[in-house]
């Protein structure tokens, strides 16, 4: 195995799948011979040429467009929106055209299409970089949104959703990229998509999130060891669809849960994190399910971040409150 980045895991994924597949193609601002903002495609243009690796204008909706008229001649595009919060360019192409492509053909066609995006606060980026906005994909039906927190389940996750036949919008915070290295099979392997990981057992107290909140949440529930408290933690990876089977199997072992994102409280997928709770298991609970969240505001300029992001000690106040309901 070698040790890797998440960048590096996303850049092997990608590497990976160009080899296996004629038809996948790889395309976005600068993702070609600079190799992305982040070089997450770094060397592909060189190794693969630049029918399969390549510059587009900066146009999110003609990225968008193009993916969708590709995957009816067969191919399976990867486009990269260069940052998530460029979205609402081509939200038309991805919930109006994409997300019901498989229905409107009545399955005579299916759209094979991995839209990778970096997203997610801590790392001082301008306006309109860092939003959370992964809740608007997970309202969409026909979607798969993905979220991974680690190398490892980068790799394996991203090689499942370029595979998949449905759209799936794959989606790396930004602050996870290099903050960290993991043991990474050089091999080929997949990830199934839908599957929630449980990062740490516990049995007083399960904690649900995704993507860089995994971090936060981990180092809670180890501090929280310290004051004698078993806390498992939940990575969803996939946060839809939602994996209701592992959650609600925690929920009835431990009987108190938090759910943790970095999104507003109104935005992101903890509140259906919770009303799913509340349907399954509601008599397993001995307290009320709470979120920690960033507050229900725009978000805020680049000194204002650490105030404003959610982190470890409002996880521990949050999982004393229920704790000790």
């Amino acid at each position: 195995m070698a040790q890797m980045t998440m960048i590096q895991a996303i850049t092997d994924a990608l590497r990976t799948e160009l080899r296996n597949d004629e038809n996948v193609l790889v395309f976005g601002e600068d993702v070609g011979v600079n190799g992305g903002v982040f070089r997450a495609t770094e060397g592909l243009h060189k190794e693969f040429g630049e029918d399969r690796v390549f510059d587009t204008p900066l146009a999110e909706s003609g990225i968008g467009g193009l993916a969708i008229g590709l995957t009816t001649q067969g191919f399976r595009p990867v486009p990269e929106i260069q940052f998530f919060g460029f979205v609402f360019e081509v939200m038309d192409s991805i919930s109006g055209q994409m997300a019901r492509w498989r229905f409107r053909t009545g399955n005579t066609f299916n759209a094979p299409i991995t839209i990778r995006s970096p997203f997610g606060g801590g790392v001082f980026t301008p306006e309109m970089h860092a939003d959370s906005l992964e809740g608007l994909m997970a309202q969409t039906p026909g979607l798969k949104v993905v979220i991974p927190s680690t190398p490892y389940d980068a790799k394996g996750l991203l090689i499942s959703s370029i595979r998949d036949n449905d759209p799936v919008v794959f989606l790396e915070h930004m602050k996870l990229y290099r903050s960290f290295r993991q043991e990474v099979p050089e091999e080929e392997y997949t990830i199934p998509l839908g599957k929630a990981d449980v990062k740490r057992e516990g049995t007083d107290l399960t904690i649900i999130t995704y993507g860089a909140m995994v971090h936060d949440s981990i180092k809670a529930a180890e501090e929280l060891e310290k004051e004698g408290h078993s806390v498992e933690v939940i990575d969803l990876r996939t946060i839809s669809p939602l994996d209701i089977e592992t959650i609600i199997a925690s929920v009835e072992k431990t009987n108190r849960a938090i759910v943790v994102q970095e999104a507003q409280k109104q935005a992101g997928i903890a509140a259906n994190v919770v009303a799913e709770i509340n349907d399954r298991a509601i008599l397993s609970l001995e307290a009320p399910v709470l979120r920690v969240t960033a507050p229900d505001t725009v978000y805020p300029f680049a000194q204002a971040e650490p105030v404003w992001l959610p982190n470890h000690k409002d996880i521990m106040e949050t999982a004393k409150k229920v704790l000790e309901f």
